[in-house]
């Protein structure tokens, strides 16, 4: 059996969201607003999950001064983890988080007064793939990794719990039929495969294209045309900012609308250029593959409105993986209104 214990990965996690959050509040002041710089912008502090070309259109928007256009200065931050995003957002040591879903339905489902509310959606399913190492049978099965290991992500994140999804639809029983490496930081994990952990390795973009190029191994799958539609990763606030930050939010999504329409309507060389300043260590060609590839299967949808049906299928992915402590409706965590403004204002 290759049984991890859920419980007790639920228990870190909540301990370690409090806990992040009461570091995060000693060196800034919670709840914070933006403060004006320079010629009268708005300093709009933006914590990113982590630093992927899954996420284009918000590159593009920053190079393209799209949100200086709006009169918005963007602090932009990594926190190289959902948990960790959540928590700088908690502790006001950012305006916006930009991560999955799932930390704001742990957090509302933990009863914080204040929670997260979720304004504007960029991704609508998973951005990782899937690789083979080399010499992995051809072509590929799913029946292939049944009693194999995979390089797999943090219990309790979405790209964790919907490769679990995608192995269950291919009658597949995670941690039984399969053995799934959890215990990597998301930076660590495609080095860890590269010196020989595992077999297989569900990652995100640009680490599979590297590896593959590299001859470590090819990608034999999406993440997110396995997984289908679901919410993914979306823009948050906490609760109290809806109001008191609405002009500031509206300003701040029709600048993202901007860059998602720029990258539909240009090539995907033109898009890698553009945002090559925000992978120095890729190469261009690198990036307009990948960008490409997420063009080619949907991953980014026509406006930054959330999705309802999105965020429930997101929850049904979190049941399925042992997650979800209650279901909560979409109107809960949530909003249309500050992209339906955006858009009517664009």
């Amino acid at each position: 059996m290759f049984r991890v214990s859920r419980q007790s990965a639920r228990i870190v996690r909540a301990a370690a969201i409090a806990a992040l959050s009461v570091a995060f509040a000693m060196v800034f002041v919670s709840g914070a607003a933006q403060g004006k710089v320079g010629r009268g912008y708005t300093i709009v502090r933006l914590s990113e999950v982590v630093r992927s070309i899954f996420y284009a259109p918000q590159y593009v928007a920053l190079a393209q001064s799209f949100f200086e256009d709006e009169g918005l200065k963007i602090d932009l931050s990594t926190a190289w983890g959902a948990d960790k995003g959540a928590a700088a957002l908690i502790s006001g040591a950012c305006d916006i988080g930009f991560f999955g879903p799932e930390a704001a339905i742990y957090i509302y489902n933990q009863g914080a007064p204040d929670y997260l509310i979720g304004f504007a959606q960029l991704t609508q399913m998973d951005g990782s793939f899937f690789l083979a190492r080399a010499g992995m049978p051809e072509p590929f099965s799913w029946e292939h990794v049944r009693g194999k290991t995979i390089v797999g992500a943090r219990l309790g994140g979405v790209p964790e719990m919907v490769l679990e999804w995608v192995l269950k639809k291919h009658g597949i029983e995670p941690f039984k039929d399969v053995k799934i490496i959890t215990s990597l930081a998301f930076a660590a994990a495609p080095g860890a495969f590269a010196a020989g952990m595992g077999d297989y390795i569900a990652q995100f973009e640009p680490s599979m294209t590297e590896l593959e190029m590299a001859g470590q191994g090819k990608i034999v799958a999406s993440m997110g045309v396995e997984g289908g539609e679901i919410m993914y990763t979306v823009y948050h606030v906490r609760r109290s900012q809806l109001v008191r930050d609405r002009d500031m939010l509206i300003r701040f999504t029709r600048a993202l609308a901007r860059g998602m329409k720029w990258v539909e309507e240009h090539t995907p060389a033109e898009t890698a250029e553009v945002i090559r300043p925000y992978f120095p260590d890729t190469k261009l060609e690198v990036i307009a593959r990948i960008i490409q590839r997420y063009r080619d299967q949907g991953t980014w949808p026509k406006t930054p409105e959330v999705s309802p049906s999105g965020f429930m299928r997101l929850q049904e992915v979190m049941a399925s993986a042992g997650e979800l402590k209650a279901t909560v409706p979409a109107s809960a965590l949530m909003t249309t209104e500050i992209t339906r403004a955006a858009l009517k204002t664009k």
